[in-house]
């Protein structure tokens, strides 16, 4: 049996030492990455050979890589690292790890080619002076063949195990049976769409009701396909905390107990933020501060080792195994994401711009399937990845109290800040500008250099970790910076410009995402196969256009499971929700509710457009109706509190729980039975007209012909069939919803409804 392995994976397993260190060094950029390497490439003689293929073997291991350049000559093989500020602040634990990868190239260009030694040359080259510092050394052969005889040796234990895992994984996936009985109404159809989707490696946006099981019909079928199809991986990306906690829960029931290895030989691993994983968030990331980044890397592999040997990979068992052995749970649960058969995330570790399991899928080549959950939640959630803001308002602060080498390139960015407002001769609140503005722009990356080479000085002495604001300002300036790099029609630059003390003119400046397919395409053309599913997912054309899917990506109903006997569904066509009617609304809204609510007490819910809206409304029926029990969603309502407000949803429970559409409590929430008997949806769910949403329209119009569709009224109407899909949960449910505003009776809202309702007339 012949293994494989790269060069890079090699190093990553064998040559890291010592602390982790996660303390802000300024990054180049991927494409400012492979501009350096182009540049530095393109200073070499003809003869130089870029991107040179190397092979070799070990056993039955075999290594293999491409070296950034190599010069015949000379015989200089050279291994070329892009950077910026100061070379010398680099950990030694990490040019030690460069030092690896070019002696691994080295000893494999050496065995190729018969060569009795070589020089071996780090490049170092500094993106903002594009001069290149090279450390090179001049090594034998046979001391070469020795560091990688050594290497193999450590990796190749590691190697035979994950083979032999694998073996036994696609063996026991081959036998996979679903777990249940039968499959429930719908739920086959899904699973067999989603295993088409990977056998033929193709995208699919499949729109299925909810209750029908469409974590498990869609896990399933995938999991089959691995071994059939040589897949490597399925990623199961999630937009919130209840997403995954399904996956896992599936995922259990697929692997029997899904707690060992030996209930099924498939490693399942959850990834969770830092900030929930993190066991000292009072402490600096790095060996100095923290005790579990103190020798990270010398205790990984026990930490590793042992946790292989687990199926199911939760949060609270990676933070069991990381405390045994004195790791970081976080970074060891980034670790355990190259080992493992199934992730299961938030959409950011696949889609966003430092996207963890993208880059891995990349660098090893892997044949991946993505799951996309609720994928109704990407559109806005792609946009947020791909827009950055600053405000002026944080620059001032800035100034009053940053060290004295940072006044002057503050006060240049300033300068140019104010020169935006003096240019402003209409003085608008809301403008977009032409594209991002050059001297503005040019200021803000000196001032992002400088505030890099002062954390590096920082670190490199020792020096408490920096102010939080400032690092802070740092990170989001270097994100609007790169996001400019590939600013286009996309995009949008826009102002918000606002009084001041004293009068001041403050701003907030923005690179706005409008269109996330021009960076969200590239995520999903890396995949062998991505599947999109949620209850609200059309029309198609809309999600193919936004998300950068392929145009002949299929769109595909799954019946619902439910009939119209099921759900009662009532038009208010004699309320206007519009904003200048609400005053007017507020009686016959409550009054409507109390009715509903006296024919059938219960648990309901009603959900409004705000929370200005709710205190409203919520005050005129508590002043009219004090009988019935109410309770309120507030804003910022953390994890405890948005479960004691859920909990209140008991079978024999009465009252009616408001609710903002859209919200934590619209979408992912599961009441069957009597526990909610019934909703009220007050307002269409168009997003609210300013001035950023008609940019939004104007610009899709441009791009696509359907701007106000795209804009407000797909948006819409999907937040309502979300909500309203909390009634009906199971084949046993009953339930009433009412659709509270006069445009529901209009038909372009009607045909966007589910099929399956049957709508009344529009009575008062």
């Amino acid at each position: 049996m012949t293994l494989t392995v790269a060069v890079r994976t090699l190093c990553a397993f064998t040559a890291r030492r010592g602390d982790l260190d996660r303390r802000f060094t300024p990054a180049p950029s991927a494409q400012e990455g492979m501009a350096g390497h182009a540049l530095v490439t393109g200073r070499r003689g003809a003869d130089y050979q870029r991107e040179l293929p190397l092979e070799g073997r070990h056993g039955e291991l075999v290594v293999r890589g491409r070296a950034d350049g190599f010069d015949p000559a000379r015989r200089r093989l050279e291994e070329i690292k892009t950077h910026r500020g100061d070379l010398a602040l680099m950990p030694d634990n990490q040019r030690a790890l460069h030092w690896a990868q070019v002696k691994l190239y080295g000893a494999l260009l050496c065995r190729e080619r018969g060569h009795a030694e070589l020089t071996l040359a780090l490049v170092y080259l500094d993106i903002a002076t594009q001069r290149e510092t090279a450390l090179e050394a001049t090594f034998e052969a046979a001391e070469l063949e020795a560091f990688l005889v050594e290497h193999c040796a450590r990796f190749l234990a590691w190697a035979r195990q994950e083979a032999a895992h694998r073996v036994a994984r696609d063996a026991a996936l081959e036998a996979l049976g679903f777990p249940h009985a039968a499959f429930r109404p719908g739920q086959r159809e899904l699973a067999e769409a989603t295993y088409k989707a990977a056998a033929t490696g193709r995208a699919l946006l499949l729109e299925a009701p909810t209750g029908i099981g469409k974590t498990l019909g869609t896990l399933f079928p995938a999991l089959k396909a691995l071994p059939r199809r040589r897949l490597d991986r399925v990623f199961f990306l999630t937009a919130k905390t209840p997403g995954r906690r399904l996956a896992l829960d599936a995922l259990a029931t697929l692997a029997g107990d899904g707690a060992e290895v030996s209930a099924m030989p498939l490693r399942v691993l959850e990834l969770v933020a830092r900030d929930k994983a993190c066991e000292h968030p009072d402490k600096a990331c790095h060996g100095e501060a923290c005790p579990l980044a103190r020798g990270f890397y010398d205790r990984l592999p026990a930490a590793r080792e042992a946790a292989v040997r687990h199926a199911r990979l939760d949060r609270e068992r990676v933070r069991e195994i990381a405390l045994a052995h004195d790791v970081c749970p976080y970074y060891l649960a980034q670790e355990l994401a190259r080992w493992c058969d199934v992730v299961v995330g938030d959409y950011n570790y696949y889609f966003d711009a430092h996207a963890m399991l993208h880059a891995l899928a990349r660098e090893q080549e892997w044949r991946v399937a993505v799951l996309v959950d609720e994928a109704h939640n990407l559109v806005e959630r792609g946009r947020g990845m791909y827009t950055a803001e600053l405000d002026r308002a944080e620059l001032l602060a800035l100034k009053r109290h940053v060290p004295g080498a940072l006044r002057r390139p503050l006060e240049a960015l300033d300068r140019q800040w104010r020169a935006l407002h003096a240019d402003d001769e209409a003085d608008a609140a809301y403008r977009v500008l032409d594209g991002p503005p050059t001297q503005w722009l040019g200021a803000l990356q000196r001032l992002v250099q400088a505030i890099a080479d002062h954390l590096a000085e920082a670190a490199a002495a020792g020096t408490p970790m920096a102010d939080p604001a400032l690092l802070a300002f740092m990170l989001d300036a270097l994100q609007l910076v790169r996001l400019t790099e590939r600013f286009g029609a996309h995009s949008l630059f826009d102002c918000h410009e606002r009084p001041g003390r004293r009068g001041t003119r403050l701003s907030r400046l923005c690179c706005r995402n409008v269109l996330p397919a021009a960076f969200l395409a590239e995520r999903f053309a890396a995949a062998h196969a991505a599947v999109l599913f949620s209850a609200t997912l059309g029309p198609g054309a809309y999600y193919r256009d936004l998300l950068g899917l392929p145009a002949d990506t299929p769109w595909q109903a799954v019946l619902s499971p439910f009939s119209a006997a099921q759900l009662t569904v009532r038009r208010s066509a004699h309320i206007s929700t519009r904003y200048a009617d609400r005053p007017a609304s507020l009686t016959p809204i409550a009054t409507l509710m109390a009715e509903q609510y006296r024919a059938r007490p219960g648990n309901y819910l009603a959900f409004f457009s705000s929370h200005a809206y709710l205190e409203q409304v919520a005050g005129r029926f508590r002043e009219h109706h004090p009988e019935v029990p109410v309770w309120c969603q507030q804003r910022r309502m953390d994890e405890a509190a948005r479960q004691a407000f859920l909990d209140r949803f008991v079978a024999d429970g009465r009252g009616i729980g408001f609710a903002v559409l859209g919200g934590a409590f619209a979408e992912g929430v599961d009441l069957p039975g009597e526990r909610l008997i019934g909703a009220f949806v007050v307002t269409l769910g168009l997003p609210q007209v300013n001035p950023v949403t008609e940019q939004l329209r104007e610009r899709l119009a441009a791009l696509f012909g359907r701007g106000y569709d795209y804009a407000y009224l797909y948006p819409g109407v999907q937040k309502v069939v979300q909500a309203a899909g909390r009634v009906i949960r199971t084949p046993a449910d009953r339930g009433v919803v009412h659709l509270i505003d006069d445009r529901f009776c209009r038909r372009e809202v009607e045909r966007l409804l589910p099929a399956w309702w049957r709508l009344d007339p529009g009575g008062g």
